[in-house]
């Protein structure tokens, strides 16, 4: 069924939105008009319209309905309120905010921290955010910058009310132990206060409030706590003297839109500048959409903005938007749509249209997709650390013969092969698998701990028991910026994807349950099954190695030297068997007495 052309005559002149829909009723597209009959007969009467996705949309049209406003101020309203319920295939759609990727410090808790966080919907009330960032490297790194220069606690409410001794990150100089009263409350929030101020760009001001704090506590003769400011204050000079800063008026908040396409995929970035600062981004893909960028500009604007707590004072588009005064009414006054033709602004625009082009590519990339996916796990799971390193257990026995373990790293998403490891089970009694993994820990937690080298989360390969054997652990070395969960499949296989899993969370009472189809729950999989292969493996070679060296025990006459030197020679049972007369000969110590049994035993065998 093809739209009927004779119905466009019929269409009203008001201003109003028209719904494009196939056969089915399905919407396919949403758009406004100041004269609706007008505008809809372009897209079937207007040739010059080359928008790729025209045609794939006439195609499908079966019926256009409109609805009539009376203002387009109220069209604008209408179509924005109408693309997201109907989430439109030829409309650009903000689903979600997962390219949001910020820094968060929960100012009203009595002992705030900083985290990185995804920003979805409205911010909480109770917390100040900043970003976002453009990638999770740009947060990683700002995060890892903020953890050395202001030593706020990193470790979860619950982790806080029951220490009774400061962790390792105490005695690395990463935090000033609230947890066990190191600090007063004063002093903390002195340190809260700096770290705001750092992010919002007060860099110089800190900067010279702490030369001021060196200079008394060198006069107070407390050289100890000098030194430590001094070493906090080179790292701000340090960050300070690299950071390149946007010539911009001060005072002003904006954020600078651009946008890149390249056939049916389009990027929209965001740039945000603070007190003449860029302080972070957030870009947007979109694949299949009709609108113009004049269009699309308008309508991501509204979407985004109107639901934010906080807008900037100037909004820099790429372009002249005809429903700017319109849309800066809608969003409030305060807040101005410009498209700048030159000075300053125009700069600020230039430079999102250079990263949106970067980001278009870059958004291709593999590692990108595998950051997101690792910001999704540490949502998901309520981490409370990125989960960069991730190391996980697992062991393996037949029966409490033979019992072994692994470790493997994954470092953003992929394996580290190198940095895996292989235990033997030493200590832990015959089929005790909860003293196994506790062996293996205690190993593996002390020797990190001591190089500082713990990962960001690990994971046992097990359920409650293996959880809390980790937790003990953690307890007895003083370990608290690390997250830990447990993984159990709901049924004993290892199928990735196909069975459902249960994740047990520290300080949560029931598991979380992930979906057979979530690529969360395949990352996971992926990681406990490449740990689980390597403990099988190894498992299996240490029993054929004890298996086949047992058969040349039963031999007479060679005793552990002798087969010591026919190994080293062979490599293995099965190459001694394979050998002939001359070349078993020619092992030291190996005598024809000793051949006659060999041939016949290994033989026989």
């Amino acid at each position: 069924m093809r739209f009927d052309l004779k119905t466009l005559d019929t269409f009203p002149m008001q201003p109003g939105v028209y719904i494009m829909k196939d056969v089915k009723g399905k919407v396919l597209y949403i758009g406004k008009a100041k004269q609706l009959k007008t505008r809809v007969k372009q897209y079937f009467l207007n040739t010059a319209d080359t928008r790729a996705m025209i045609p794939y949309l006439l195609r499908e049209i079966a019926t256009i309905d409109t609805l009539v406003v009376p203002s387009e101020k109220e069209a604008l309203l209408l179509e924005n309120t109408l693309i997201k319920k109907h989430q439109p295939k030829f409309n650009a759609v903000l689903k979600d905010d997962k390219t949001f990727i910020s820094l968060m410090i929960n100012h009203r808790n009595p002992w705030p921290m900083i985290r990185l966080v995804r920003c979805k919907g409205k911010a909480r009330e109770d917390a100040l955010y900043f970003g976002p960032y453009t990638s999770a490297y740009a947060a990683k790194k700002t995060y890892e910058l903020l953890t050395r220069l202001f030593p706020l606690r990193q470790c979860s409410d619950q982790e806080l009310a029951r220490r009774v001794r400061p962790c390792l990150l105490y005695s690395m100089k990463r935090c000033i132990a609230p947890c066990v009263s190191k600090c007063t409350h004063e002093e903390y929030a002195l340190v809260v206060k700096r770290a705001i101020a750092f992010l919002k760009g007060e860099d110089r001001e800190i900067a010279q409030a702490l030369q001021e704090e060196i200079s008394l506590a060198s006069k107070q003769l407390n050289y100890e706590k000098a030194a430590s400011l001094l070493e906090t204050l080179r790292q701000i000079e340090h960050v300070l003297n690299a950071q390149t800063v946007v010539a911009k008026r001060e005072g002003k908040s904006s954020d600078a839109l651009a946008l890149y396409r390249e056939g049916e995929e389009l990027l929209l970035v965001q740039l945000f500048f603070r007190e003449g600062k860029l302080v972070g981004s957030a870009f947007f893909s979109f694949k299949g959409i009709l609108e113009e960028e004049e269009a699309l500009l308008s309508s991501f604007i509204l979407q985004h903005y109107t639901k934010q707590t906080q807008l900037p004072q100037e909004i820099l588009t790429p372009l002249p938007l005809v429903d700017g005064e319109l849309i800066s009414e809608i969003l409030g006054k305060s807040c101005l749509i410009l498209c700048p033709q030159k000075g300053e602004k125009k700069a600020l625009v230039d430079l999102a249209i250079e990263n949106a082009k970067a980001l278009f590519y870059k958004e291709k990339n593999a590692k990108t997709l595998q950051e997101n996916r690792l910001f999704d796990l540490q949502t998901t799971l309520k981490l409370t650390r990125y989960p960069r390193t991730i190391a996980c257990f697992d062991t393996s026995h037949l029966a409490g013969s033979h019992p072994v373990a692994s470790l493997v790293l994954f470092i953003e998403g992929i394996k580290e092969g190198k940095a895996g490891r292989l235990f033997h089970i030493k200590k832990a009694l015959k089929g005790d698998d909860y003293g196994a993994l506790q062996e293996v820990l205690l190993r593996y937690l002390t020797k990190a701990k001591e190089e500082d080298t713990l990962p960001d989360l690990l994971i046992v390969d097990g359920g409650k028991g293996q959880l809390h054997v980790a937790q003990g652990l953690f307890r007895q070395l003083d370990i608290a910026s690390v997250d830990l969960i447990a993984l159990t499949k709901e049924r004993g296989r290892h199928d990735k994807g196909m069975t459902g899993e249960l994740v047990f969370l520290q300080d949560h009472h029931d598991p979380v349950r992930l979906k057979t189809t979530s690529p969360l729950l395949f990352l996971l999989q992926n990681i406990r099954d490449e740990t689980h292969r390597k403990a099988l493996y190894f498992h299996r070679s240490q029993r054929t190695k004890h298996t086949l060296t047992s058969a040349l025990d039963e031999i007479p006459g060679i005793g552990p030297i002798k087969k010591k030197r026919l190994l080293q020679h062979f490599g293995s049972v099965e190459k001694i068997r394979q050998a002939s007369e001359e070349e078993l000969l020619k092992v030291k110590g190996i005598t024809a007495k000793d051949l006659h049994y060999l041939s016949g035993y290994l033989i026989r065998k």
